[in-house]
């Protein structure tokens, strides 16, 4: 079978697939085994097992997965997954899978296969698994791609961001989604409804909520300060007690740097916090759980911000400063500019992450967290009180100084 132009695979064609190229027969043989597995918005992700190892390939398609044909999307986004997933790999080589093949007529990725225990981190969540390396890796994995590409350290090359500016069509969906699709009426919002209608109209009716979106919105259009993910959410990342590896850039692309640390520490207040109440029965009310989730967030942007900072005093003499020392030439000047740096950055990361939160449970894509609670009013109770604290970060955020002091907000919105 020639595969000289894009057509979908499944089991059976992938297999085909496999024995025609000749890099990949090598690796696996032909007794194979293939078993779809993606359960994302975008993708088909399929295991291919062998008698001598396991692989995964990823393939895009020309529409979104959840919709079907009537949302086209460029199959594309595979070419930049994979220059991302590369790029990111190579400034934080412990935390990303490794690509070993990418066809581009075919629009299909493969990666090396993560063994077992490892688990979508939204599903070890859900489960109530606690993962005491889980902020240490993020840190990790954010100051490494973070600091090392501007406005810090100027090292990366033009045309690594005039690569990644191909891939305006995802970036225009980002946009679409996070920031203005909860804020109208759109055809593909849905929530649990009719419990949180009126929460939903309060999206699209409120000034002031509005107007802080704007504010987001411009800035997410108008700063690209660094590489990111770009879709850095709890079903991006898979996890085991040691092991913390952050899967599925095809939304990479140069944003503000708090857009990916937002997006994360979002998906930790809103699917692993307030969806606990839907969680919890007679056997385990998930209170010690939650305050494991407190601290997991805690401890991301904590260690995130000394890592950075610490990074930023080593460097601070290297080529291409943003800061330069014969300018910020004392300790207390150094250490002023890097306070209103990280401040600001913190409540943009707040504002972003509110963002995500208010969008994963009015449009399009919800979390499963959330939609595995099959009691549709306790559902859209957890999701209310999630919004509730959503629009607060966006409207208050540079109130706040510290991530602590976040927790109680949190707490007098849950269940006791």
């Amino acid at each position: 079978m020639a595969f000289t132009e894009f057509r979908p695979l499944d089991e059976k064609s992938l297999i085909e697939y496999i024995k025609a190229v000749p890099f990949l027969y090598s690796k696996l043989g032909s007794d194979l085994k293939v078993k779809e597995v993606g359960d994302g918005n975008l993708n088909f992700v399929y295991i291919v097992i062998s008698h001598a190892r396991y692989f995964v390939m990823k393939q895009a398609l020309p529409y979104m997965r959840c919709i079907g044909e009537s949302w086209s999307m460029t199959k594309e986004r595979a070419y930049f997954e994979a220059v991302a997933l590369t790029e990111l790999g190579r400034l934080s080589l412990e935390h990303v899978p490794k690509v070993c093949h990418f066809d581009l007529t075919m629009s299909l990725i493969g990666m090396h296969y993560l063994e077992p225990p490892h688990i979508i981190v939204k599903k070890g969540l859900i489960a109530g698994i606690e993962y005491p390396l889980l902020a240490e890796h993020v840190k990790i994995r954010c100051k490494d791609t973070l600091f090392h590409i501007p406005p810090l350290s100027f090292h990366h090359g033009a045309q690594t961001f005039a690569e990644f500016c191909g891939n305006m069509e995802l970036c225009r969906l980002t946009e679409q989604v996070v920031f203005s699709d909860p804020s109208k009426v759109s055809q593909y919002n849905h929530w649990t409804s009719p419990y949180l209608d009126r929460d939903a109209e309060a999206l699209r009716e409120g000034n002031v909520l509005k107007l802080e979106v704007a504010e987001l919105k411009s800035k997410f259009c108008e700063r690209d300060q660094a590489l990111l993910h770009g879709d850095l959410h709890t079903s991006s990342v898979m996890v085991t007690h040691e092991s913390t590896q952050v899967l599925d850039p095809d939304f990479a692309f140069y944003w503000p740097m708090g857009f990916d640390i937002g997006a994360f520490l979002g998906n930790l207040i809103l699917a692993f916090f307030f969806a606990q109440d839907g969680h919890a029965d007679q056997v385990n009310d998930r209170k010690t759980y939650k305050e494991w989730i407190l601290r997991t967030i805690e401890d991301t942007w904590n260690l995130f911000n000394k890592k950075f900072i610490a990074l930023w005093d080593e460097h601070k003499d290297g080529s291409g400063e943003a800061y330069l020392p014969a300018i910020y030439n004392n300790p207390e000047l150094q250490q002023l500019v890097q306070k209103k740096f990280m401040e600001d950055l913190f409540h943009y990361t707040l504002g972003f992450g509110a963002a995500k939160m208010i969008r994963r449970i009015v449009d399009v894509a919800h979390v499963e967290d959330f939609e595995s609670i099959t009691d549709a009013s306790r559902r859209a109770d957890c999701g209310h009180r999630a919004l509730e604290v959503a629009k607060l970060l966006l409207k208050e955020r540079r109130k706040f100084h510290a991530i602590t002091e976040l927790f109680q907000p949190f707490k007098n919105s849950s269940h006791n």
